[in-house]
């Protein structure tokens, strides 16, 4: 299995990473699997009954941010829980950026402290906030894969990132910063996901893994 051990230098969301068109216009309709926010994030459907009972933390996100997960549901219960928690800790970044908080309590409950995940987060979050940006658009990810190990409380959970529709916002001034659409709107992410020991059905982001210009992600 392969197991993500450093945290990448650069990550999905950079800045620099926003692309899309430069036209000003907005993507505003309402896509399928999207979150709408204004809801209490959960674990997936087919996750186990003790997943599904956690009490999580609750994100809500502007109505011109969104963020889709193109996937199939696991059919074992334990992989959609790992798959639903780091779909769940990528979701906690954003919120933290939507806050300006880089010390936000979501990412922290979706990520083990001694661990690379909780570091990027923080460092992500941090980015936007001394920048005085928010962000806007919409996030693609899809291609997602579990692998657990043998022993039942470690995966590592894989998937793609496509922001050619994700852009930062100055805060302030609510203006939309984008670039011209480039393989550097594409990345790869790899999340070591452990079993929580204080919450059963929980899974958080230990370490992660994020590729850069990862073209195998376009299309």
């Amino acid at each position: 299995m392969p197991v993500a051990a450093a945290l990448a230098v650069t990550a999905a969301l950079l800045l620099t990473a926003c692309g899309g068109g430069d036209d000003g216009s907005k993507d505003n309709d309402k896509i399928a699997g999207a979150d709408a926010g204004g809801t209490k994030t959960s674990a997936s459907p087919s996750a186990s009954d003790a997943a599904r009972n956690i009490d999580r933390p609750t994100m809500k996100f502007p109505s011109d941010f969104k963020m889709v997960f193109d996937r199939t549901e696991p059919s074992d219960a334990k992989n959609a829980a790992v798959l639903g928690d780091a779909e769940n800790f990528v979701r906690a970044i954003n919120y933290g950026v939507v806050q300006q908080n880089a010390e936000d309590g979501a990412y922290k409950f979706y990520s083990t402290p001694d661990g690379t995940a909780q570091a990027y987060a923080r460092k992500q979050i941090k980015q936007y906030v001394d920048g005085g940006w928010t962000v806007t658009g919409v996030q693609r990810y899809s291609r997602a894969k579990v692998d657990m190990t043998s022993g039942g409380n470690r995966a590592s959970v894989s998937f793609c990132d496509d922001d050619s529709k994700f852009y930062g916002k100055e805060v302030k001034s609510k203006k939309i910063l984008k670039t011209k659409p480039s393989d550097k709107d594409y990345y790869f992410f790899e999340i070591v996901m452990t079993a929580s020991k204080g919450a059963k059905g929980l899974w958080t982001a230990e370490d992660i893994e994020v590729q850069k210009e990862a073209t195998q992600c376009k299309g």
